[in-house]
Order: structure tokens, then C-alpha cells, then sequence
């Protein structure tokens, strides 16, 4: 019997992640999670049996053929969830970071109004928020947080505690306008997504997560990428900033797609 499609889809990328993949499915079934939300895992051309192992599972899995990187393989989701019609998109890392129960709390938060009476476009799950356990980060990664988060507050007068988080509670609004060509960062879609979004008038908010240290695999920071991130993403943040504020380059797109309620073909 065909499973009826829920109105949640989680993301979960993953690439060379089959020591850990399983374990996630295991906890988001243990949760009842998968009861009212449906999963698409996307294979990075992993070179191991993670593929394999999530399709054995009954969950749906779309494999890149060459490795494309993190933002191309969230972008892919945002446009099947478009175009399968889910109203919510909560994206996770299959490394078992983040907890699942965080899921839940994402989900409420996306369906729940605010003081101002809306609810919101995007939900960021924070490490650093108060009300979040304790979670320490090295000195490299500190400074870009910090960085990062200053830029914001600077160009966007917005403050978020944990602009590089992964884990992220979408609208239909936010997913669809993310799933348009050049709407979204292919490589490293992290602080500058978040600048580029509140500039164009996306509700964004933080919520208190769970995150666990990564036990197996490799971080896709490893090496000299995360000096070459920082590099990018400082660059990317101004650039979105230029690009909103003196050109206006996207606004009436994104007043159309923050406003729709009724799936469309990305």
C-alpha cells in the first residue's frame, strides 16, 4: 500500500555517510516522526553503500552521479519538495549532529504565530541560543561564528546566535523561493542565506537545538576548505548585501513567493 504523502518533508544530504545514515533513520523512526513526515535523503555520489543502504530502508533517495556539494544537493530537495507539493521543508545532516528530537520542536515552531500574528518563513535551530545545551566549538570555527554573526547585525540589523547552523525549519515560501536558478548558494549556503532572506523580508527565528559532536566520517570543513569558507562567505554576505540594498536585485520575486500558499512547479 502507497504511503500517503505528508504535508512535511525532511532533507537530509549526505555524502560517503553510511556508518551513521542508518542510525538517523533508526532515532527518526524510534520518534514516530516518520509517521507524519517524509524523508528524501540526497546521495552526494556518495562512493560508499550510503545510497544503498536508504533505499533498502524504503526511503526515498535521489543520487547525484558527480559530487555537486551541500547547497546544490539542498537546492535539488527545495525543488522536489516544490514540485511534490509539501507545505514544510525541515533539512538535517546525516551525520547524527543533530538530535531528533529537534525535528519536532522546528515543526511547531514553523506552524505556530508569533506576537506580530505570523508564523514564520524560516526556523533556525541554534547551538548558542539560550535555552540550548551546552555545546563547545573550536577556536577557528568561534572567530567565523562570531564574524559572521556581526556582519548580520551589521548589514542586516538582524541578531542570530548561530548563523552556520545546518539545521533549518522551511516554509513553503522560503523552500520555493530557495529552489529558483540563482536563488540560493550552491557550495556553502550558511550566513549569507540568512542575511539575504531577512533583507527580503523573510520571517526568520531561533530555536533552542540539541547538537551532538560527529563520531564517524569526515566534515566537509576538514583541512584548509574552512579557511577558504570563511574567505567566501564574507565575500558572499557583502555580496548579498549590494545586491539587495543598492540594486534590489530579487525583492518583488520574493514578495510573490514569501506570499504563496499553493504549491507550483519550481
Amino acid at each position: 500500500m502507497k504511503k500517503e504523502r505528508q504535508e512535511v518533508l525532511i532533507i537530509i544530504p549526505a555524502y560517503n555517510e553510511e556508518k551513521t545514515i542508518g542510525g538517523l533513520l533508526d532515532k527518526l523512526e524510534e520518534a514516530g516522526i516518520t509517521k507524519w513526515a517524509d524523508i528524501l535523503v540526497m546521495n552526494d555520489a556518495s562512493s560508499d553503500d550510503t545510497g544503498k543502504l536508504v533505499r533498502g530502508r524504503g526511503y526515498t533517495v535521489v543520487t547525484h552521479i558527480f559530487n555537486l556539494g551541500y547547497g546544490s544537493g539542498l537546492q535539488l530537495g527545495y525543488k522536489y519538495a516544490a514540485r511534490k507539493g509539501y507545505k514544510y521543508v525541515i533539512q538535517m545532516d546525516a551525520d547524527g549532529q543533530h538530535d531528533v528530537k529537534n525535528v519536532e520542536v522546528l515543526y511547531k515552531t514553523l506552524t505556530t504565530k508569533g506576537e506580530d500574528g505570523k508564523t514564520p518563513d524560516i526556523v533556525l535551530g541554534s547551538r548558542f541560543v539560550e535555552g540550548a545545551p551546552e555545546y563547545k566549538v573550536g577556536f577557528a570555527k568561534k572567530f567565523a561564528i562570531k564574524l559572521f554573526k556581526g556582519l548580520i547585525r551589521m548589514l542586516g540589523h538582524l541578531k542570530v546566535t548561530d548563523p552556520t547552523t545546518g539545521l533549518q525549519g522551511l516554509s513553503h515560501g522560503a523552500f520555493y523561493f530557495y529552489s529558483k536558478y540563482n536563488h540560493f548558494d550552491d557550495r556553502y549556503p550558511d550566513a549569507n542565506m540568512i542575511l539575504q532572506m531577512h533583507l527580503l523580508g523573510f520571517k526568520i527565528v531561533e530555536v533552542p537545538a540539541i547538537m551532538h559532536i560527529r563520531t564517524e566520517g569526515v566534515s566537509m570543513h576538514s583541512g584548509l576548505k574552512p579557511i577558504i569558507y570563511m574567505i567566501r562567505m564574507m565575500y558572499s554576505i557583502i555580496s548579498v548585501w549590494v545586491r539587495i540594498r543598492l540594486f534590489h536585485t530579487d525583492i518583488q520575486g520574493a514578495v510573490h513567493d514569501r506570499n504563496s500558499e499553493n504549491p507550483k512547479e519550481a
